[in-house]
């Protein structure tokens, strides 16, 4: 975390697109908030996605800005949604120290049906499935990756769930997005997405106040033993769910106004904030590379009319090859 921290007055200090780091010392909280605007509004307007499945990815990037920051090393941080539902498909990644790109897979078929039957809430779209958290450190260390199930929860939830299970520090995580119709300055009609999220652990000195309570244990579990929790973290825990998800995505509210808001009577410290940006790692050297290990028929079945043109999931650019290009050298 960054040594000087902005002063509380300064409610815009950080603005859209700029993950903020703050700490809660009295409640021994520390965490991450972030709005995302035009950074997300390029990735979702780019695809041209339906508006279910714009929401659902923006929450996705959200998710991923706020954990991927966290690093402390040049890595790759990847949330991905695989499931039965109509978006079966969901993929965000955060490339350090600041890059972010994102895309959708979803069945138009059964997007149509869902959203005729009104059933358009995050878990009937995604379905069952797993939700997956993957830390790529480069090619000199093994990636890890965390795998929780999609069960019918929303997404904030399910990412609690990660953390109980693989870091087992109590965390709450809050997540959304919006659409936003204005006018632009000339006065036409404009069109936006904005997300917001939030995350706070509960990061004590002394370990053993860490304690959460069991997971449930499914059928026959009436949810009644004692947990044992600290009273810091269910203070904290209680303030962050008060937010409201327009709190998250408002223009009006900066990240430091909503901090102040929640924790200013415990002394909450804001630190430098990080940009992220709309960024795709795919190149044309990258893309030839992987055409230039197909065989001879693989590269005959692929082109038409003497090319080759592949076009990245993430960021629509197409890149050509005529097929001589790929041929081995003799």
């Amino acid at each position: 975390m960054a040594e000087a921290a902005a002063a509380l007055g300064q409610f815009d200090f950080a603005g859209d697109d700029h993950v903020v780091p703050f700490q809660v010392e009295g409640l021994d909280v520390r965490g991450r908030a972030v709005q995302l605007g035009p950074m997300l509004d390029a990735i979702l307007e780019r695809h041209h996605y339906p508006a279910p499945v714009a929401r659902l990815l923006a929450e996705v990037v959200v998710l991923t800005v706020l954990l991927g920051t966290s690093l402390k090393f040049d890595g790759k941080f990847t949330v991905q949604t695989k499931g039965d539902g109509p978006v079966d498909l969901l993929v965000a990644d955060f490339s350090t120290p600041e890059n972010v790109r994102a895309y959708a897979r979803f069945d138009q078929a059964l997007l149509a049906k869902a959203v005729e039957a009104g059933e358009t809430e995050p878990e009937q779209l995604l379905g069952k499935g797993v939700l997956a958290f993957t830390i790529d450190q480069g090619k000199f260390a093994q990636p890890y990756q965390g795998i929780v199930a999609l069960d019918g929860t929303s997404l904030e939830e399910i990412a609690g769930v990660y953390f109980r299970q693989s870091e087992q520090i109590p965390t709450r995580v809050r997540l959304a997005a919006a659409e936003l119709f204005d006018r632009d300055d000339a006065g036409k009609p404009r069109h936006r997405w904005r997300a917001g999220g939030l995350v706070a652990q509960f990061l004590p000195e002394a370990p053993e106040r860490m304690r959460q309570p069991d997971l449930h244990g499914g059928d026959g579990d009436d949810g009644d033993r004692p947990h044992g929790e600290d009273d810091a973290w269910v203070e904290a825990r209680s303030l962050v769910e008060t937010i409201d998800a327009d709190e998250l995505t408002d223009p009006l509210v900066g990240t430091e106004r909503l901090l102040f808001r929640l924790f200013h009577e415990r002394g909450v410290r804001v630190y430098e904030p990080r940009a992220v940006f709309d960024r795709c790692s795919c190149s044309r050297d990258k893309i030839k590379g992987v055409l230039k290990g197909f065989s001879a028929e693989e590269i005959e079945e692929s082109q038409e009319n003497g090319e080759i043109a592949v076009t990245c999931e993430f960021c629509s650019t197409t890149y050509r090859f005529e097929a001589a290009e790929l041929q081995p050298a003799e």
